[in-house]
């Protein structure tokens, strides 16, 4: 009996300890060879429209997730993609919405009437329709602000078409072409938050760029461009390289020798970059940063690194680099700084100063 219970110990033992090394070598093995040599494995890392809450979310009808004073619509970029995004009203005019006989024209015309307008950005899951973006909606609606929000392709009811860096920025292009036609002389601002700040700061890099050799080609004063008039960088990262070395999941990995060949040497060679210091540098507009101190996703040293990146870069005269710190005893984390009381005060200062004629 005893020599029976000894084999049995034994062989519960080997299967133990089998188990453990077939996961270790999964672990360890096979996710990182997984990741070194499949761009879909990254791009799905880094991507994550297929993360989906609220679920079955009917975006024609915003006000049932509480968003009144909403429209939703469709525009199709010159790639055939179709973009799916929400038109949200300031506070004052929501009522007026209410009772208009032509809704989607008043919509469009209340651009023009010189409310500051949001073109906003959203981070790497979800949709426009995420809870936590919501209550910021909500935020910025009762300060009287327009906002724009979008869903790039591959995410909520946008095309279907697999994401990619030049992909995504390409829709942050488009959408702010397509916002800035409609505005009239009212005021822009764009709002990035976590993966949406390296989306935006390479749609305004571009948005730069282009300023510049149009005025070339033209013969003219490229300081004159149709740039916004101020960049939201909320909970950012000064480039993805960075973030994945300092994601938590990323811990289970970053001891290894090899950690870079197989997980940041791939991403940037599959053009998965976002590389907001670098953008930031042809960025000449007022610029702030927000960000939590317990961000447990974006690291607050990244968005402090990303901070002075921006400051180096500009010159004396040049519009003002900013940032905000949100202390950890608020337990604001990655998504909720839109719950801080300081944060309107801190956002109409922010508007009503890039506004002014001196900063411009």
């Amino acid at each position: 009996m005893f020599v029976r219970r000894r084999k049995l110990f034994r062989r519960f033992v080997i299967g133990i300890v089998k188990t453990i090394c077939l996961g270790l070598f999964l672990i360890f093995g096979i996710i990182p060879l997984a990741f070194r040599y499949s761009y879909t494995f990254q791009r799905n890392m880094l991507f994550l429209p297929f993360v989906r809450w609220p679920r079955n979310v009917d975006f024609n009808k915003p006000e049932k997730l509480g968003l009144l004073g909403a429209r939703n619509f469709y525009v199709n970029t010159p790639k055939g993609i179709s973009l799916g995004a929400w038109h949200i009203l300031p506070q004052s005019m929501v009522k007026d919405s209410e009772t208009a006989p032509k809704r989607d024209d008043f919509f469009e015309g209340a651009l023009t009437h010189g409310q500051p307008i949001i073109l906003y950005m959203h981070g790497n899951s979800g949709s426009r329709a995420g809870l936590h973006r919501i209550e910021l909606y909500h935020v910025l609606q009762k300060l009287e602000y327009h906002i724009i929000a979008f869903d790039y392709r591959s995410y909520g009811d946008s095309s279907a078409v697999a994401p990619s860096e030049e992909g995504v920025v390409d829709d942050g292009v488009f959408m702010y072409r397509w916002t800035q036609q409609r505005s009239g002389k009212a005021p822009l601002f764009v709002w990035g938050h976590s993966l949406g700040t390296g989306i935006s700061s390479h749609v305004l890099s571009r948005l730069s760029q282009q300023s510049v050799d149009g005025a070339q080609m033209a013969g003219t004063d490229p300081s004159h461009s149709a740039d916004p008039l101020a960049l939201v960088l909320e909970s950012p990262f000064n480039n993805i390289r960075d973030e994945i070395r300092e994601h938590p999941l990323a811990q289970f990995f970053s001891w290894m020798p090899w950690f870079d060949f197989f997980f940041l040497d791939p991403v940037h060679q599959n053009n998965l970059r976002f590389e907001t210091d670098r953008h930031l540098k042809s960025v000449k507009v007022p610029i702030i940063i927000l960000h939590a101190e317990d961000d447990a996703v974006v690291p607050y040293k990244l968005g402090r690194k990303l901070y002075h990146s921006a400051v180096q870069g500009r010159s004396a005269g040049d519009s003002p680099v900013l940032f905000a710190k949100f202390d950890a005893v608020h337990r604001y984390g990655h998504k909720y700084i839109c719950r801080s009381p300081e944060l309107p005060s801190i956002i109409s200062k922010f508007f009503n100063d890039s506004m002014r004629p001196t900063n411009a």
